[in-house]
């Protein structure tokens, strides 16, 4: 009889050391499990902020080097029959600059431009200076402090710019612009036409202009804009 206790008793022994071996084990590869999950938690937190902020720099020095690279352009013109219109609009599309029209508040009639009647609307103007102020719908651009080039395209009216644009020339600081002058005509050149707008604005760095004939392609137009270098 104590012989059969002691068997059991040794059992008994047996069959705990092994549970608790059992248990043992499983504790240790639970946190083992636990461990391994952590650690690649943490490394995959670790290399989503490495993504997150090599995406963050890519995107700031994107964005630098964009401001950097691109200065804006602005295109004023006035157009009294649609050629000065057409060579803004190719000048535009080449620079990617945005445009703004001079409206005279009167706009000008076939009439009016009929150089050859000396009762004409710019007749009388030519031969009166005190005319020649005409009243624009606006001068003013918005953001205009923002760009860095200007160009100002008009017809030659008399060897000179179209004097709808002085109003605009006058009522505008051109301080640290680059201000590039254009025209159009049948026949006229340039002339002077651009230093005078100079002396009439008094500010900004005013570049040697460009006369475009009547039926300027816009081929010839890019050329003349790929030749200005504009940032």
């Amino acid at each position: 009889m104590k012989k059969h206790i002691n068997w059991m008793l040794l059992a008994i022994c047996i069959l705990a050391g092994v549970l608790l071996t059992g248990c043992g084990s499983n504790n240790s590869d639970k946190q083992s499990s636990e461990t391994a999950q952590n650690t690649e938690t943490e490394q995959e937190s670790s290399e989503k902020e490495k993504s997150d902020e090599a995406e963050t720099t890519a995107t700031e020095a994107s964005e630098q080097d964009s401001t950097e690279e691109t200065s804006k352009v602005l295109v004023v013109y006035y157009s009294a029959t649609g050629n000065t219109k057409a060579v803004a609009n190719y000048i535009a599309d080449a620079t990617g600059g945005d445009l703004f029209e001079l409206e005279p508040v009167e706009p000008y009639t076939d009439e009016d431009l009929n150089y050859n009647d000396p009762d004409s609307r710019v007749s009388r103007e030519h031969d009166d200076e005190s005319l020649r102020d005409v009243e624009l719908v606006s001068t003013t651009v918005d953001n205009f402090g923002e760009y860095d080039e200007i160009l100002i395209g008009y017809p030659v009216w008399w060897q000179v710019s179209a004097w709808p644009v002085n109003q605009f020339i006058q009522n505008n600081d051109f301080t640290g612009k680059t201000v590039i002058p254009f025209c159009t005509s049948a026949s006229s050149g340039l002339g002077d036409s651009g230093k005078l707008l100079e002396e009439m604005a008094g500010t900004g760095d005013w570049q040697e202009g460009k006369r475009f004939s009547s039926s300027a392609s816009e081929e010839e137009v890019q050329d003349w804009v790929k030749s200005l270098n504009l940032n």
